[in-house]
């Protein structure tokens, strides 16, 4: 069935042994990593500035988390906050790998077997190193 006007740009190259990017979505690229890196930013930002708080609050009473009844939700929010804050730091650095990758040429193909990753993954992962197969081989 002809596509009546609808342009298919693939996202990855044809060619196995060639993985770079159209200009468009090279383009494409670039600019969904420098919106998912700048909003990355901005939750280091806010995590740290609550983690802060949570510090600044604790040293104003001499808290004994052991027996205090607060003590322990005051813990775990600070220990709460403090993996939220490592995690998005972590995806900041997998978010700087891709933008290298894509500066270089590898971008949209999987690190561990050469693959083209899914658009689809791409989209909604847009640092994603790995294809689904290898990120779930990982896993187990």
């Amino acid at each position: 069935m002809p596509d009546h006007g609808a342009v298919v740009v693939p996202f990855v190259a044809d060619s196995p042994h060639d993985p770079a990017l159209s200009p468009a979505a090279r383009a494409a690229a670039r600019e969904r990593l420098l919106t998912e890196r700048a909003g990355t930013e901005q939750r280091i930002a806010a995590l740290s500035r609550e983690f802060e708080q949570i510090v600044e609050a604790n040293a104003l009473v001499a808290v004994d988390d052991e027996h205090d009844p607060e003590g322990s939700s005051t813990a775990f929010e600070r220990a709460h906050v403090a993996a939220l804050l490592a995690r998005a730091r972590e995806h900041l650095v997998e978010v700087d790998r891709a933008l290298e990758r894509l500066e270089r040429g590898g971008y949209g193909r999987c690190t561990e077997c050469g693959e083209p990753i899914p658009e689809e993954r791409l989209s909604a992962r847009p640092a994603a190193a790995t294809c689904v197969r290898c990120a779930a081989a990982r896993r187990t």
